[in-house]
């Protein structure tokens, strides 16, 4: 089998998480300033829904004459509404997200990347409120700073940590025929070589450019070997180019195999689904 290549970031926050299946999940825990910017949308939502409520209140208290005492209590259970209640409801009900979270693509998962329940929401809503607001952020920013996963204190209590979902898509480079095995392709004869080994080949070819000059051909050698003895005629040139003309032959001969199978599944499309001569249609 053909070795895998390291990842080339080292301090990417790539984790492997085991699941209780003990199958290996590539995760990737959200950077800090990804957090930070959540976080000041969510903190914003919240400063501004409290706002809200309090010149509602003010407003019912100057029309009804409420008194001081009670206009306190309001306020103060507003605050709390607003910076505990909702943000643990919110985390609750839309299984780790916000507002803050959707605008970054982050998403709350427990340390096993499980969905969170009302115990890590609470948790993590309590105590952000002497985080973030007591502290006007700077206790979870140096809690985030210092942590490997940017976890605040909230998340260490409820053993929790934001997981970014928005990977990017990668789209794999889809390399041509060479041009000096332009006259080769039309004769060769690779329709006999195993479809495992073909897989190797393709696997290869697609890390090919990260590897070592000298590692690079050794494998490609190794490769060429192989797939000599299902291809004939053989071409005379260097293995790696010889495996990019292999798998691309074999990419345009499987393509055009489906295009013409799907063809022929086409024309026989209106007698598969019609109905048998002279059956009444109902």
């Amino acid at each position: 089998m053909i070795p895998m290549t390291p990842r080339e970031d080292p301090g990417a926050h790539d984790e492997e998480l085991i699941t209780g299946e003990a199958v290996a999940l590539d995760v990737r825990s959200a950077g800090f300033m990804l957090r930070a910017a959540g976080a000041l949308i969510d903190v914003a939502v919240s400063v501004i829904i409290a706002l809200v409520l309090i010149f509602i209140l003010l407003t019912v208290s100057a029309t009804t004459g409420m008194d001081e005492a009670a206009n306190q209590a309001f306020i103060i259970s507003i605050i709390v509404f607003a910076t505990i209640v909702v943000p643990a409801g919110v985390e609750l009900l839309s299984h780790g997200r916000s507002l803050g979270k959707l605008a970054v693509g982050a998403r709350i998962v427990r340390d096993d990347g499980g969905a969170i329940g009302f115990r890590h929401a609470f948790i993590r809503a309590l105590v952000g409120f002497f985080e973030i607001y007591m502290t006007f952020g700077g206790g979870a920013a140096l809690v985030g700073l210092l942590n490997a996963r940017s976890k605040r204190i909230g998340d260490m209590l409820a053993g929790t940590y934001s997981q970014h979902e928005r990977v990017p898509r990668t789209i794999e480079p889809v390399i041509g025929l060479p041009q000096p095995l332009t006259g080769w392709a039309a004769v060769a004869d690779v329709g006999r070589m195993p479809d495992r080994l073909s897989r190797r080949i393709a696997q290869f070819l697609s890390q090919a450019p990260k590897l070592t000059p000298d590692s690079r051909f050794r494998l490609a050698s190794e490769l060429a070997r192989e797939a000599s003895a299902y291809v004939s005629p053989l071409p005379d040139v260097d293995p790696l180019m010889f495996l990019y003309g292999v798998a691309a032959v074999r990419r345009d001969r499987s393509y055009r195999a489906l295009m013409l199978e799907r063809q022929r599944l086409e024309r026989l499309t209106p007698v598969l689904t019609s109905a048998p001569h002279g059956f009444p249609e109902r």
